[in-house]
């Protein structure tokens, strides 16, 4: 039996190409079941439904044989016991450091302010900040990173950002840009030996199949 970890929405949806790329196909719908573990149109193959930062877990400790994950919470894991083949090209996205509109960002960091900065992201937020030289207190969050500017709960946060609407929305603006992100292919490496036939045909199904960059 093979295990794929995914998370539902965006890598989920993203993923089911490169499934079928591989002849799998999953039989229930993720949003319209309450299952955790959805079956395939092939019987040793099997899809788990976890949380996004808990894939790469997963897939180390051996609940999954393999996984998708976005770079950002494979950096935030560390990626240890991973093995790391294919950057799949989807889920793209950014992460960035984002204030208030009427919050002059560049100033403080001139002026050697201390910022507080809110983040599900502390480790990729605290070496960004550590490599411009600027001091920050971390306020670690789970979700509605908006939120945090506009209650004063922090001068910046630092998030996942795809087309900006959202701090548009919340009168926010983007002000760096840390990393550009999208999801790879994670394998366990005890099961890459274990079971090195079926996985392996997984894995060149999905390389044949990872969208074309665009220029």
């Amino acid at each position: 039996m093979i295990t794929l970890a995914l998370s539902k929405g965006r890598i989920f949806d993203e993923t089911l190409p490169l499934l079928a790329a591989a002849g799998i196909e999953v039989l229930e719908d993720p949003e319209k079941s309450r299952k955790l573990i959805l079956p395939t149109n092939q019987p040793n193959v099997r899809v788990v439904l976890v949380r996004a930062t808990d894939v790469p877990t997963y897939v180390e400790y051996g609940g999954a044989d393999i996984g998708v994950t976005g770079k950002d919470t494979l950096i935030e894991h560390g990626g240890q016991g991973l093995y790391q083949p294919l950057d799949l090209r989807i889920a793209k996205c950014r992460v960035s450091v984002a204030v208030r509109n009427d919050f002059d960002y560049a100033q403080a960091v001139k002026q050697g302010s201390r910022l507080k900065v809110a983040t599900k992201y502390t480790g990729i937020a605290r070496d960004f900040f550590a490599s411009k030289g600027v001091h920050v207190d971390m306020v670690k969050l789970y979700g509605s990173m908006e939120l945090a500017p506009l209650t004063g709960l922090a001068d910046a946060i630092v998030d996942l950002v795809s087309t900006g609407n959202t701090l548009k929305a919340n009168n926010l603006i983007e002000v760096e840009r840390i990393m550009d992100i999208s999801s790879y292919l994670v394998v366990n490496q005890a099961a890459l030996k274990l079971k090195q036939a079926p996985l392996r045909r997984i894995i060149d199904a999905f390389a044949s199949a990872i969208p074309a960059e665009k220029n």
